[in-house]
């Protein structure tokens, strides 16, 4: 079968790989739909760093090349020994994230902050830039008969979102603010009208990702480019209870910071590809929070829950599809040269 896979930076490529058979647990899945994720970019331009290279990954026992895409969905086709609670036909969403079980963070439940951290199509596995994927059945979410293949493929980046969103402080009436406007920052733009903020300021350098960030319920929008953000936001709301940092940029963290309210929070959502500084004192003078977020947990039910009522709308977010023998020029360099898109989605071949 077909696969895009990750051989080193800037070199991802559209080759013929055997078709997985699942094992005992393990789930096999008919592709519709992969996303092209900012972590997907960040292997391109500058990995590794999540990809495993000079030995294999701890819990997919893989490494480089690997076969990539963490956001997908699909139909299940083939069911391993001992899967009882799926059915062929079933159409899923793939939660990605290779855990141990058996470290601290696993045994409270938080597979998240596992110490052996993984997902599939960044750490090795059966990622969905393919024509089939198999994972362990746990990964396997069914979805709702009224929500499209391509909400499947955008369950994964709106769950990133929402588990920010929920791990924060905020509270209905809190006002906000979200740097960057890329998927992740428009889905934490609606994650958070789901969590009742009274005001959401938007800092984007790009005009078509302002204006979507507008279309999905932003109070105000700000190019960071023709005036100071920061200034901006707090003489309109005085300092926000919460700001998101979605670019990682290493500039815009102490912006963040400083667009917060006395004891305000940081939630840093980003993957960063270099060191970011601050001064601690403006942490320290108004005892001011930063927190970090990776992926989620437990939150998969929820987010398609949202889905059926309109939230995380497929189609206001994906801005182009295509296929996956075009992924490299269509698809991460599209992504590299044009900021005004949103979300990719790549068309798994038959």
């Amino acid at each position: 079968m077909k696969a895009a896979r990750w051989h080193g930076v800037e070199d991802i490529r559209v080759e013929d790989i055997p078709e997985p058979t699942p094992k005992a647990g393990e789930v096999k899945v008919k592709v519709a739909w992969t996303g092209i994720c900012g972590s997907d970019l960040h292997e391109y331009l500058a990995g590794p760093i999540f990809v495993p290279v000079d030995e294999d990954h701890p819990l997919s026992h893989d490494k480089a090349p690997i076969t990539m895409g963490h956001e997908y969905c699909g139909t299940v086709t083939e069911l391993g020994d001992g899967v009882t609670d799926l059915a062929i036909g079933d159409r899923v969403a793939i939660e990605p994230i290779f855990a141990c079980g058996t470290c601290p963070a696993c045994l409270e439940g938080k597979y998240n902050l596992c110490d052996s951290l993984g997902f599939v199509g960044l750490s090795g596995g059966h990622g969905g830039f393919a024509a089939h994927s198999v994972v362990p059945a746990r990964m396997v979410h069914k979805m709702p008969d009224d929500l499209s293949m391509e909400q499947g493929a955008l369950v994964e980046p709106a769950a990133v979102a929402l588990h920010a969103v929920r791990l924060s402080k905020i509270k209905a009436g809190d006002k906000a603010a979200v740097f960057g406007a890329g998927p992740i920052g428009l889905l934490v733009v609606e994650a958070l009208r789901v969590a009742g903020a009274s005001e959401i300021h938007v800092v984007e350098p790009s005009e078509v990702r302002r204006q979507k960030a507008l279309d999905l319920g932003a109070t105000s929008v700000i190019d960071p480019t023709e005036s100071d953000a920061v200034d901006t936001i707090r003489a309109a709301t005085g300092g926000v209870h919460v700001a998101f940092e979605v670019t990682g940029v290493p500039q815009v963290l102490p912006q963040c910071i400083d667009a917060t309210r006395h004891e305000g929070q940081v939630l840093i959502v980003s993957i960063w590809e270099k060191e970011a500084s601050f001064q601690p004192n403006t942490a320290v003078l108004k005892e001011r929070q930063l927190q970090g977020t990776i992926a989620y947990r437990n939150v998969y039910p929820a987010v398609m829950a949202l889905m059926t009522q309109g939230y995380f709308s497929a189609d206001q977010l994906v801005t182009k599809r295509i296929a996956l023998d075009d992924i490299v020029a269509e698809g991460f360099e599209a992504l590299v040269a044009e900021k005004s898109h949103v979300k990719i989605l790549v068309e798994a071949p038959d």
